[in-house]
């Protein structure tokens, strides 16, 4: 732990004091996130002998805080932070958490999710992919899809089934898989966006060695609800966003200058984040029934109550559920409804412009966009249905529902 922080009782002036001693717009992403890293505050929450701080959440979020109000960028975005550097850490071996989460901690490998498949989406157990021993290496052969980032990863979460005659839910493994290599071709999928966040990914015979094996052979499943449940939980917290870039050597913001990235408000091909709305937007979207003076409309009222309401409601059940079995499921159905929520009362807000590009209507309010990105976390990460059947029958012990 920094010596700023177990000498000083109060985080917020610690963290000033480290902030005032690192902090400098012009060293490049690379060395900020070597800084953060070596503090431990890349993933402050992990115990200290795996890169972490061993903070508590409030902790957690007072680091997050004192970074985002001194305007600095946070830790390196992207999948391998939010899921596979926690995969890894709760499944894999000393030598393997040193390989693979060391270099997501400082930024210089980018991942992405190796998982859905054309037939296999909320019935992820259904995958198809095979993986055939050969050696120290298996073979890989299938389809991905909607693999997010993967024409900017150096490496992916690969699901493959290396059991075929085992049941569904058995036989499958968890690897780290290199996406540049012979037998790989990523194809972009555009968006109603205009953006091609996703992709699909044709495997032809790849190769992944045996050591890139994470947890038991066969045991995949295990493995995979630790990066489901860190990603639904992820994705329905109430966190601090900080401004972020892309990890790896493919976006190409390693070596510029950090100030320079902050900069850049390029929304396309190098960012990949997933907004999480809460205070902020509200404001936002507050400030801006007032600037088109329908602040006083009953309707964008209530609209505007409501979600004063959801946003509330949605950040205490985070932090109260914390460590609660199908909390992570309520939290992602939370986040489904303040996307709708959201869009909603923007559109309420804007009238017809709403229908219109963003830049021409109110530059930086994006409801046009939200508007379009707003069906999304109803199905990514589990389907809202889903996640109700999860609650359901996990959760609340009801009986299963007939398969």
């Amino acid at each position: 732990m920094p010596k700023e922080l177990g000498q000083a009782g109060d985080m917020s002036s610690a963290m000033a004091s480290w902030i005032e001693a690192n902090w400098d717009p012009s060293i490049t992403a690379r060395e900020w996130w070597r800084r953060l890293a070596v503090a431990g505050f890349a993933m402050p929450g992990r115990p200290t002998e795996v890169g972490g701080l061993g903070l508590s959440r409030d902790e957690t979020t007072s680091i997050r805080r004192s970074l985002l109000d001194a305007g600095c960028m946070g830790p390196p975005g992207g999948i391998g932070m939010m899921l596979a550097a926690p995969t890894i850490l709760a499944h894999g071996t000393p030598e393997q958490i040193g390989r693979y989460v060391e270099p997501i901690l400082h930024g210089t490998v980018g991942w992405c999710q190796l998982f859905s498949e054309p037939e296999a989406g909320s019935d992820l157990a259904n995958i198809q992919t095979r993986a055939v021993r050969d050696g120290d290496d298996w073979i890989i052969s299938g389809q991905k899809v909607w693999t997010s980032g993967g024409h900017l990863s150096e490496m992916g979460m690969l699901l493959a089934r290396t059991d075929p005659d085992a049941s569904a839910h058995h036989g499958i493994s968890w690897f780290a898989f290199e996406m540049d290599q012979p037998g790989v071709d990523i194809r972009p999928l555009r968006e109603m966006t205009g953006e091609a966040v996703f992709n699909e990914v044709f495997i032809d015979e790849a190769r992944v060695p045996n050591d890139a094996l994470i947890g038991p052979l066969h045991g995949g499943w295990r493995v995979t609800m630790t990066t489901l449940s860190v990603e639904r939980s992820t994705l329905g917290s109430a966190k601090i966003d900080l401004p972020a870039a892309l990890p790896g050597a493919i976006p190409g913001r390693l070596d510029q200058p950090v100030g320079v990235v902050l900069a850049d408000d390029k929304s396309g091909d190098d960012i990949l984040t997933v907004p999480h709305l809460g205070e902020n937007e509200l404001d936002r979207w507050i400030e801006l029934a007032r600037s088109r003076g329908v602040h006083t409309n009953p309707v964008v009222r209530q609209g505007l109550t409501r979600l004063t309401s959801l946003v509330s409601i949605n950040r205490w059940t985070a932090q109260r559920f914390a460590d609660v079995p199908g909390a992570e499921n309520l939290a992602k159905l939370a986040m489904s409804e303040l996307f709708r929520s959201f869009r909603e009362v923007g559109c309420a807000i804007l009238g017809a412009e709403a229908l219109l590009a963003c830049d021409s209507v109110d530059p930086g309010w994006n409801v046009a966009d939200l508007t379009l990105y707003s069906p999304a976390p109803s199905i990514y990460g589990g389907t809202d249905q889903i996640q109700r059947n999860i609650i359901g029958e996990r959760a609340l012990g009801l009986p299963r529902e007939p398969r």
